[in-house]
């Protein structure tokens, strides 16, 4: 599953964003500092300083942005997220060659250990500011190139092979995280998704009373119960 959340941020959210992220003091490190394994070595960019208090601040409103999110909700069915990170992409420090996420994270922030099913991008960028940058990922059947409006989030697989693109204008500025979800297994996600999406459009058409809508609830919250583990 590739899945495009749109509007995660409000425009008055991305304008904060911008505010503390473009500052000039904007307490920037390098990045190779948080990758282990075989990603240290293909990793060339900066991340915000973990500890720093504007990174607490910018990672409460991902959280809350998150939690309000139906969409992504349906989607990722969280248990855990671990806490959102931000980078930038420009100048010298400018990709991330081919990599798979580590598939267990440790959180500094709670010292609790998050399980990555879903990986996540919410783009903070406008695309018209930098050129290259784009989160390319590595498929069976070809490349996927993927460079959103800031402001929008893309989730995805945390087993797939992927990378950013250079930069090769501009600076590209993004939060990211993973997700430990409820439901382990990738193709028990995607069916409880295409289920929970096709009860919202029966919903619409029919109303929440109607007899069908009714049974094929029970039915997703009956998957839901036997697969979940919370």
């Amino acid at each position: 599953m590739f899945l495009h959340i749109p509007h995660v941020l409000t425009a008055e959210e991305i304008a904060f964003f911008r505010q503390q992220l473009w500052a000039p003091d904007t307490p920037w490190v390098d990045g190779a500092r948080s990758a282990g394994g075989q990603a240290v070595h293909q990793k060339n960019n900066r991340q915000l300083a973990q500890g720093s208090e504007l990174s607490a601040q910018l990672q409460g409103l991902v959280k809350a942005a998150l939690h309000r999110n139906a969409l992504f909700f349906s989607a990722a069915l969280p248990r855990r997220i671990y806490n959102p990170l931000f980078n930038h992409y420009g100048g010298g420090a400018n990709a991330y060659g081919n990599h798979v996420d580590s598939a267990v994270m440790h959180s500094k922030a709670d010292n609790g250990w998050v399980r990555s099913d879903l990986s996540c991008t919410l783009f903070l960028t406008p695309p018209d500011e930098y050129e290259g940058g784009e989160l390319v990922a590595t498929e069976a059947w070809g490349e996927k190139r993927i460079k959103l409006p800031e402001g929008d989030m893309v989730l995805y697989p945390s087993s797939t092979v992927h990378q950013v693109s250079p930069v090769t204008r501009g600076q590209r500025i993004s939060s990211f995280f993973w997700v430990e979800s409820m439901v382990r297994g990738l193709e028990q996600r995607q069916l409880l998704f295409d289920m929970d999406m096709s009860l919202l459009r029966l919903r619409q058409s029919v109303g929440e009373t109607d007899p069908a809508v009714i049974a094929l609830s029970g039915t997703y919250h009956n998957l839901l119960r036997m697969w979940a583990d919370v």
